[in-house]
């Protein structure tokens, strides 16, 4: 009977990624038993490959060494290869980029490690060219020096995994002495610590390029805004968002953010666009939106939004994965070549000099241009100057540049679209369901509305209430992984924030379904932390936790944060007492640097400062409640709403599994109107039926 790993078996795999490479001549294998018993019967080392369908550079170590006969029979015969997308194995990412960012110092995609047939790690890197240049070791060379390491120096290499592995045991499964949990002074020296990181000329963080998005961070800075009034929180997070805003990070013809500025001035990006990047990024908006009122990042969420709708959505409901940097065909195959233009394709396009002129001073569009001889559009002159400029009114000029944007766009259709990686993973759905809740209350109901359709997609597809477990992609009709605790957790973050707006009680079930299930797969109470991996899962050469914020935010930060929230809908489960000894557990390392844990420093907010309960006793929210919250900022809020009559409350809790009615709920009845208490640690207001009267109490109750 033939070896099946002696072929390329990735034309099984439902991976667009990994499909990618199933023409290649190498022989490569998914990371399955069947590839690790190769490696073990033939007694060779694993090559794994990692990286994801919108990499860049994975896309050029293809072209120059996987394509390739030569390296192909090399791989082939002296080793196994294998393939991952980082995408749908989290992982097995985390594991061997852990090592490759304590060996090398950096890490990055495609991630190329060698392994023992155990798994063991003993030589990694990132992307390496098929021959030497610039300080890179050769690919080529590569290969035969490992091979011939592995047959005449055996005991060094597999000594050297060893203490790897135990390196990679240290940094990711073990947990510190506990402390106490951070006091609400946290959040003052997060926010100060960030201001010293921030680029105060070009915005972000970090005084060089790249520059990556840092939600989180904006999130600290504006809740410390609110808490403190000191201007420069504020300040910061205003200039990091225009930065953004008006930069090449946003695509100002179709809405959405690439992934990041390769460039200190936010210029020229990495062109793919993330799920993850278009869901946390209009949530920091939103809430910019909500402390300055700026009407212009109301309208980046909502053309985020609509680009989202428009190209990544699943025709059920649910949200694709990403778009690629490239295009398919000959003339788009260079990065960002569906996004780039030349004065001579804006007057083509937009056919009117004076609009189309406009465009070009609006947007920075040149004939030297700012990318390979081509410009990212930037937003590099403002309405008033090019009205001054044209000597045309300031209504004039909008509508000249929104037609022209209009024909641009159409322009861009006509060509060579990126390639679109079309598995939904619950957790990437589970952070646009949070953000495209919150555009419903704070923008447009209907935003809502796609927010539930997402929800529902991803619940009955990829949840088995039965098992109460939750599986991880779906692609195709074909659901597999088990879920990790990002999945779990931003999508019981969604499904409440979703209940939040829509007062909808079987979205806050689903929720406390899910933080159910991250107390029996992902806690460990001897050691007092939620692992990244479930109980049940598979075993790896380490189970890692995932404390600092990443691409995606921290998803102990957010399993923290919303086992807080749901604990005050289920006071009998252990949901706080888990929270509170996660923070205790990581508390030195927390405090040691909150900007790097900023997502798990904002849980420890508000465990210290307790949530702040806005409790509404109504059939439904008033439509002028609805508007003063939506322009009010409320960090840690919960709005929850409740039947106005104990008996309808009663059929609520009976529906959530409740034996009791839960204090956030208790003795909170109507008065013969909609009524609104509001409540932080252990303080309430009287019963309130008018909005402002109830959101001044909330002002009282504010820590300082």
């Amino acid at each position: 009977m033939s070896d099946p790993t002696r072929r390329n078996r990735l034309d099984e795999e439902e991976s667009p990624y990994l499909r990618q490479h199933a023409d290649n001549p190498v022989h490569w294998q998914p990371w399955d038993d069947a590839a690790l018993e190769a490696a073990r019967e033939r007694d060779v080392p694993i090559f794994l490959s990692i990286g994801y369908s919108a990499c860049h550079w994975c896309h050029v170590m293809e072209e120059e060494s996987f394509e390739d006969e030569e390296v192909a029979a090399v791989l082939n015969e002296h080793f196994v290869p294998v393939k991952v997308d980082r995408e749908e194995r989290p992982d097995i990412d985390a594991v061997y980029m852990s090592i490759c960012q304590q060996v090398t110092g950096g890490g990055g995609w495609p991630l190329s490690a060698w392994l023992t047939p155990e798994g063991k790690p003993f030589y990694v890197g990132t992307y390496f060219p098929k021959r030497a240049q610039r300080g890179r070791p050769g690919f080529v060379d590569l290969l035969e020096n490992i091979r011939n390491s592995w047959q005449t120096d055996r005991n060094e290499m597999e000594n050297r995994a060893e203490q790897w592995t135990n390196a990679i045991e240290g940094e990711l499964e073990s947990t510190p002495e506990a402390g106490d949990a951070p006091d609400a002074e946290l959040l003052r020296s997060a926010a100060s610590q960030t201001v010293r990181s921030a680029d105060r000329e070009h915005g972000g963080f970090g005084q060089g390029g790249p520059k990556f998005p840092q939600p989180a961070r904006i999130d600290l800075l504006l809740r410390a805004y609110d808490r403190t009034g000191a201007a420069q929180f504020r300040d910061v997070a205003v200039e990091t968002l225009d930065a953004m805003a008006n930069g090449g990070l946003y695509d100002h013809v179709g809405g959405g953010f690439h992934r990041y500025a390769t460039d200190r001035g936010w210029t020229v990006p990495h062109f793919e666009k993330m799920l993850y990047d278009n869901a946390e990024l209009p949530r920091a908006y939103l809430t910019g939106y909500q402390v300055t009122g700026d009407e212009r990042y109301a309208e980046v969420v909502r053309d985020t939004f609509a680009f989202l709708e428009r190209e990544m959505r699943h025709p059920e409901g649910g949200f694709y994965s990403t778009l690629d940097a490239r295009s398919e065909g000959e003339e788009g195959s260079e990065e960002g070549a569906f996004y780039v233009w030349t004065p001579e394709g804006i007057h083509d396009a937009v056919n009117d000099e004076t609009a189309a002129d406009l465009f070009c001073d609006r947007y920075g569009v040149t004939r030297a241009g700012n990318f390979e001889g081509k410009t990212v559009l930037t937003l590099r002159a403002s309405v008033p100057e090019l009205a001054e400029e044209y000597d045309h009114s300031e209504d004039e000029v909008a509508e000249l540049l929104e037609d022209a944007r209009r024909r641009v766009f159409d322009a861009r259709e006509k060509r060579e679209r990126p390639s679109r990686d079309e598995k939904v993973l619950a957790g990437w759905n589970g952070l646009l369901v949070s953000a495209l809740t919150e555009g419903g209350l704070v923008l447009d109901d209907r935003y809502a509305d796609l927010a539930e359709s997402a929800l529902d997609f991803v619940r009955e597809r990829l949840w088995d209430a039965e098992d109460g477990r939750l599986s991880r992609r779906f692609k195709d009709e074909n659901v597999a992984i088990d879920g990790y605790l990002e999945d779990y957790a931003f999508l019981a973050r969604g499904a409440f924030d979703l209940y939040q707006t829509t007062g909808a009680v079987d979205h806050l079930g689903f929720a406390l379904d899910l933080a159910r299930a991250i107390e029996r797969e992902f806690w460990d109470d001897e050691r007092g932390t939620l692992y990244f991996t479930p109980e049940s899962g598979e075993r790896l050469v380490a189970r890692p936790q995932e404390l600092a914020d990443q691409s995606t935010p921290s998803s102990l930060g957010v399993a923290t944060d919303v086992l807080l929230a749901l604990s005050e809908f289920a006071p009998h489960d252990r949901f706080a007492d888990i929270a509170e000894s996660v923070l205790e557990t990581h508390s030195r390392t927390i405090e040691s640097n909150p900007v790097q844990y900023a997502t798990l420093a904002l849980a420890a907010d508000r465990h210290a400062t307790g949530s702040l309960e806005l409790t509404v006793a109504a059939d439904e929210l008033p439509a002028a409640w609805r508007e003063r919250l939506a322009e009010t900022y409320l960090p840690t809020r919960i709005l929850t709403r409740r039947p106005p009559t104990e008996d309808e409350l009663a059929d609520w809790c009976a529906e959530l599994g409740l034996d009791e009615s839960p204090p956030i709920w208790a003795n909170r009845d109507a008065e013969d109107e909609p009524t609104l208490y509001v409540c932080r640690s252990f303080t309430c207001s009287p019963p309130v039926t008018d909005i402002d009267a109830g959101l001044e109490w909330a002002d009282d109750l504010t820590p300082n």
